[in-house]
C-alpha cells in the first residue's frame, strides 16, 4: 500500500508506522478515534442535564467576559 512505512527495529521487527496523511487521512481518523473511544471506556458518564448546565454557565461566563 503506497503512503504507508513501516519502521523496525535492529531484528526487522515492525516499531512503528509512518502515514501519509494526503492519502489516508480517512483511515487515520478512524483509527484514532477508536483509540479515543477505548481510552474513555471506563470514564464515568455524567446526565445529560448536568453538562448542559455546565457548559451553559460556561458560555454565559465568557459572554459576560467578553462584554467588559
Amino acid at each position: 500500500m503506497t503512503g504507508i512505512q513501516f519502521v523496525t527495529d535492529e531484528k526487522g521487527r515492525r516499531t512503528a508506522v509512518l502515514i501519509d496523511l494526503r492519502k489516508h487521512r480517512a483511515i487515520w481518523e478512524d483509527f484514532w478515534d477508536g483509540l479515543v473511544s477505548e481510552s474513555r471506556r471506563k470514564q464515568k458518564g455524567i446526565p445529560y442535564e448536568e453538562y448542559r448546565a455546565k457548559r451553559e454557565a460556561q458560555w454565559l461566563a465568557w459572554l459576560n467576559a467578553r462584554s467588559k
